[in-house]
């Protein structure tokens, strides 16, 4: 399905299985410039993936008939293939963002977030992978940064706690190399909001909206660290102002 505009913003996929939602999110992916293929199910996609096929990005449900999401993220991989893709479902437990992670995913989003929100994300994968946008973490770059036990390999955007994987999101990953790029520096709740959502962007009621955001988020990210070490507490709370990742000499 082609767009509008003189200029393709990218070459996204969608699999999803409910015909009502593939339709209502890919006209508005191409109102925004995208050009779209959607597909009904994860055998009609594969069958379509082939080694020319152009695609930036993949959105994948989970929840399908005859093969589910992950499976279709095992195939897509074992093909060769290694386009961002990122989850879109109705699915809200950890155990489900783990394996989605773990199985080469770059995000997992809920399908009850805001189009802006999906449409947020997808613009900051892609924007990181030209290196074209001017937000503050979308183009970090190649190589690894180190502080004390973590480690961010900001190609493939993965995050290490002692040697060992920590199931991280796009977005949480994002919010950590804020912190940590910034080491015993405390950052603004309202710059570690924009690393993920772009600068200016509005959520809830006031200023309360985005803190709240970012409390949640940070919780999140404590808690993945600290199934690796219970005693993980390198991410510190300055009350009414934000966090910084706090460095032991």
């Amino acid at each position: 399905m082609k767009n509008d505009h003189n200029e393709s913003q990218g070459r996204i996929w969608i699999v999803d299985d409910d015909e009502f939602f593939r339709d209502s999110i890919a006209q508005n992916l191409i109102h925004k410039g995208y050009e779209v293929e959607a597909f009904g199910d994860g055998p009609a996609l594969l069958a379509n993936l082939t080694d020319d096929a152009q695609i930036d990005l993949l959105l994948l449900d989970w929840k399908m008939p005859e093969m589910n999401g992950i499976d279709v993220l095992r195939h897509v991989r074992e093909g060769g293939h290694d386009l961002p893709v990122i989850f879109l479902t109705v699915l809200s437990e950890q155990i489900y963002e783990e394996a989605a992670l773990l199985g080469g995913a770059v995000d997992f989003i809920e399908k009850s977030r805001s189009f802006t929100i999906v449409l947020r994300r997808i613009e900051l994968i892609l924007g990181g992978q030209r290196g074209t946008s001017d937000d503050a973490g979308d183009a970090l770059g190649g190589g690894d940064l180190t502080v004390g036990p973590l480690r961010l390999d900001l190609q493939s955007r993965r995050a290490y706690w002692q040697r060992k994987p920590v199931d991280l999101t796009y977005s949480e990953f994002s919010m950590v190399h804020a912190l940590a790029s910034r080491a015993n520096k405390d950052v603004a709740y309202r710059d570690i909001y924009d690393v993920v959502r772009g600068r200016g962007f509005q959520a809830g009621q006031g200023s309360e909206g985005y803190r709240a955001n970012v409390r949640s988020s940070i919780k999140r990210i404590r808690h993945k660290f600290r199934e690796i070490d219970p005693s993980f507490d390198w991410i510190e709370n300055y009350p009414g102002f934000g966090y910084k990742w706090r460095v032991y000499q």
